[in-house]
């Protein structure tokens, strides 16, 4: 069997996986919105005929991306970021923001609300690679200034506040930095003052703390910051081994705040028990083991750091959302990907799959490009995207 083939095999369990953890969560979306919807929006099938929307509006948008030349990509990554930086700063706008349960993180777009950091996360990877693997060609001008872009938007989410996507921005700069030809001397240093800073935006605000001590005890405050976690709990211990069954949770029924979003994990493992949180679990383990069999595999080094980020990303928030929902993490605000309801979530994560295919279409000439791709090049056209 040639590289090709075996290439084509993981590509297309990787499709069926992601179909899968797809059809799954509109089911679950369903199940954990249904009633909900009803009371408060007068239609049971409100968040369902959202969430499929804002799945075919992700799907087309990732085949857009998947047709694009990561060339193209590479080259103007920090202008991508820029633009994106420019959109997130917006959030902090008032009249333009949509305030929502104490922080500024959605734009109204009419249609949705628009959350850009579920977008700036890919556009950061792609400044993140390009900053990383060309640092030792920089001049220390150009070191501190392009470092700027990677470090504005996590100033953007600490005054949103989203802590959440904070973290996993940085994270996502800290793997990249890892991977890439980024000296050892200059990571360890940075990953030593980014924890210290991390420490220190966290007890900055007094309700970060709180929770933090609420996913240590919970029961400390009941009715307060651990109500969510203690709910959540109980979801799980309803579902015991093989569930109440699909549609009969009671956890949804007004007692779980965020039941089809961040909590939904909880109401699989209510309904579908132990085998359908076994099996949600297996889904997004063989969705990071595929996607990385085929990182491996790819010939271009961005190309292979550009993927297994995606993977990883998208992975590590899925094992983020269910620690904290099953309460072993401090609640972080971070919903399960391409289960939970929400649009900028399911089109942001569709479009990095698309920007995932778009790797994989990477030929010879175009990994000998981007290897010379350096910062006196022209700018390249917006036809020269498309095709191969």
């Amino acid at each position: 069997m040639t590289q090709d083939t075996r290439q084509e095999k993981l590509t297309t369990y990787f499709l069926i996986n992601v179909f899968f953890i797809i059809f799954f969560g509109v089911i679950m979306v369903f199940s954990a919105s249904y009633m909900y919807a009803k009371e408060n929006m007068g239609s049971s099938y409100h968040f369902l005929g959202k969430q499929l929307f804002y799945i075919a509006l992700g799907l087309g948008l990732a085949w857009v991306v998947s047709r694009l030349k990561v060339l193209f990509l590479y080259k103007h990554a920090y202008f991508f970021n820029a633009f994106m930086c420019f959109v997130l700063s917006l959030t902090l706008v008032p009249g333009i923001s949509v305030y929502i349960k104490g922080s500024r993180r959605w734009l109204n777009l009419g249609f949705m609300n628009l959350q850009p950091g579920e977008f700036l996360k890919y556009s950061l990877m792609l400044a993140a690679i390009k900053y990383f693997e060309n640092f030792n060609n920089y001049s220390s001008k150009q070191r501190l200034l392009y470092m700027t872009g990677l470090l504005y938007p996590l100033g953007i989410f600490v005054l949103q506040p989203d802590f959440g996507t904070f973290f996993i921005c940085s994270i996502i700069i800290s793997f990249i930095a890892f991977l890439s030809t980024f000296p050892r001397k200059y990571f360890y240093s940075a990953i030593a003052v980014g924890a210290v800073g991390a420490v220190a935006i966290l007890f900055a605000a007094p309700y970060r703390v709180k929770r933090v001590l609420a996913f240590l005890d919970p029961w400390k405050d009941p009715r307060g910051s651990g109500f969510q976690i203690i709910q959540s709990f109980l979801a799980f211990a309803n579902g015991s081994f093989s569930g109440q069954g699909l549609g009969n949770s009671n956890e949804k029924l007004f007692y779980l705040p965020e039941a089809y979003n961040d909590f939904i994990f909880s109401v699989v493992g209510e309904e579908l028990g132990f085998i359908g949180v076994l099996v949600t679990i297996l889904m997004f383990l063989s969705f990071i083991f595929t996607g990385f069999k085929i990182a491996i595999s790819l010939k271009s080094r961005v190309g292979q750091i550009l993927c297994t980020t995606i993977i990883f990303s998208i992975g590590f928030q899925a094992f983020l959302n269910m620690g904290v929902v099953l309460g072993v993490l401090p609640t972080k605000g971070l919903n399960l990907p391409f289960i939970s309801y929400g649009g900028s979530s399911i089109v942001a994560n569709l479009v990095a799959l698309g920007l995932f295919f778009a790797c994989i279409r990477i030929k010879t000439q175009d990994n000998k490009m981007i290897k010379n791709v350096n910062e006196s090049e022209a700018v390249s056209t917006f036809n020269k995207a498309f095709g191969r």
